[in-house]
């Protein structure tokens, strides 16, 4: 059998040399990122501050011209409207910037993982809601502890992303229910799941689920802009865990993640 070859010191150096403009091409993409997420970020805002701030204006000048010409009362209702729906647009906008930047955020965030006590860290974000939302009737995970390897903030967004979620669309419900679980798999991973009572959606659209303000219903009938579940595969992704969602129209809705743990 032919032995290798170990690399000459010529060939050593240029692949030592081509890692080396890797790293700095990758700094200088990273870099790149940071300055356009922050022009995102505060740039952008100011246009948007302006639409929010004048609107309110615009609509008092309107009525201070309809006063003086009572014939123009109608003008001075078209007018209302068309200032009222560009602030909610504008509002709308400025809410899909956050989510924007959250959700690079988290793409970006250089990850600790640690062994993190699931339960120990889901069940006070589900006691401040209940403090929140009284109505809603949850049903807390069973297991007494469920060891997962997590960057425990990181984790702790997705489930508030998830909790979040379950409340909103379950709150017409009578009465709300969310339920939280885990179980195990095997290899020592556990399966977290969110389920909610609420209006639910047809399953066959959920591949979109997870992309950037994709959503499943009209924004008259549930605020938001489509980011929780984009934060949360973001978040899942980044530590090897895999995320689905079951549902149906009526049904409610199922979010699971099966998380690596401790072997």
């Amino acid at each position: 059998m032919q032995q290798a070859q170990s690399p000459t010191p010529g060939t050593l150096n240029e692949a030592l040399a081509l890692i080396a403009q890797q790293q700095a091409d990758m700094a200088r993409l990273h870099a790149a990122h940071a300055s356009w997420m922050r022009a995102v970020a505060h740039d952008l805002r100011a246009p948007l501050r302006h639409v929010v701030s004048f609107a309110p204006l615009l609509k008092e000048s309107v009525d201070e011209l309809a006063a003086a010409a009572p014939q123009a009362v109608h003008a001075a209702e078209d007018a209302h409207e068309f200032a009222s729906t560009m602030e909610r647009a504008a509002r709308k906008m400025s809410a899909m910037l956050d989510g924007l930047v959250h959700i690079s955020r988290a793409a970006r965030a250089e990850l600790q993982p640690e062994l993190v006590d699931w339960v120990a860290l889901t069940v006070p974000l589900v006691q401040a809601l209940q403090a929140q939302y009284p109505q809603v009737q949850w049903s807390l995970p069973t297991p007494a502890q469920v060891p997962v390897l997590a960057h425990a903030e990181w984790l702790r967004v997705a489930m508030q992303a998830l909790l979040d979620n379950a409340i909103k669309f379950s709150a017409r419900q009578e009465p709300p229910q969310v339920q939280v679980q885990a179980w195990p798999l095997a290899d020592g991973w556990w399966r977290l799941v969110v389920q909610d009572n609420g209006a639910g959606f047809n399953d066959s659209r959920a591949q979109q689920l997870g992309e950037l303000f994709q959503r499943m219903h009209h924004e008259n009938e549930f605020d938001g802009v489509g980011c929780g579940l984009a934060l949360v595969s973001t978040v899942a992704q980044r530590h090897g865990a895999r995320w689905g969602v079951q549902s149906q129209p009526g049904m409610g809705c199922t979010v699971s993640l099966d998380w690596p743990g401790a072997r």
